[in-house]
């Protein structure tokens, strides 16, 4: 097989939860352009109609699902729209996210668990929903989990506890689930972004953009683009033996 070929997609069905904006429709956006079908997943049907026409300007066809993944019931809602569209999922990318800033002795619990339920909790919901109803029957699968370099380091100038144990949970949750799942075929990695501009960030980098530059030896926010081609790696079979693993995409700010 030629090098080019490893990174094809062509012929696979891909989920991207949180996909409507930001980290998630660059990453929809990199794999259809490598072949992949799509299907994008969101909470706001206006955001997920935006995002459908900005993939279309690509000359990318996608489905839209609009889905609250904090609510389980939902879930096999969610696989049978996938399912019954495009007859199967082969890549499954948990990307959906959130995150309350506040100082540790004054977190409401109640933010905590909204933090902690989007982004660990239904990690392994939406994982163990996909996996039992396409990729153990298929003997093959792809798991990608959008963490954050969050999950490797912390930083005073961000007072979000629940956002660095969700991220640290969801990636020690994939090294759990690609040592259980490695025997039916199944790849399960992470992606560790660092900050790029988003809604989310936006706000935060009002403050410390400049510092988190000096920071980060490339100099530099994520950007458009910066996610696509390690996305494109992890789900081809550019990839096929590496599982367990996580890329930090952060212009190197947590090596220093």
């Amino acid at each position: 097989m030629a090098v080019r070929e490893l990174f094809e997609l062509k012929g696979r069905v891909a989920l991207v939860t949180g996909g409507s904006r930001g980290l998630g429709l660059q990453i929809a956006q990199g794999l259809a352009e490598m072949g992949a079908r799509i299907a994008i997943s969101a909470r706001k049907a206006a955001e997920l109609d935006d995002a459908k026409s900005q993939l279309a300007q690509h000359g990318i066809d996608a489905l839209t699902v609009v889905n609250d993944l904090t609510k389980p019931d939902q879930v096999a809602a969610l696989i049978d729209a996938v399912v019954g569209h495009y007859g199967r999922i082969d890549i499954l990318v948990n990307n959906a996210g959130t995150s309350w800033g506040a100082p540790a002795e004054q977190y409401p619990l109640e933010a905590w668990n909204k933090v902690m339920s989007l982004n660990a909790t239904s990690v392994f919901a939406l994982s163990q929903a996909v996996a039992n109803a396409c990729f153990i029957p298929q003997r093959s699968g792809n798991i990608i989990v959008i963490s954050s370099v969050a999950a490797l380091r912390v930083g005073a100038h961000m007072k979000a506890a629940a956002y660095y144990a969700s991220k640290a949970a969801a990636l020690h949750l994939t090294r759990a689930l690609a040592a259980e799942w490695g025997p039916h075929g199944i790849r399960v990695n992470a992606i560790c972004p660092g900050f790029f501009p988003s809604k989310m960030t936006n706000g935060l980098l009002e403050t410390i953009e400049a510092a988190v530059i000096e920071r980060t030896p490339l100099g530099r926010l994520g950007g458009d683009t910066d996610l696509m081609g390690a996305a494109v790696y992890l789900a081809s079979d550019a990839s096929r033996h590496v599982t367990g693993q996580y890329i930090a995409v952060d212009g190197g700010a947590s090596a220093v």
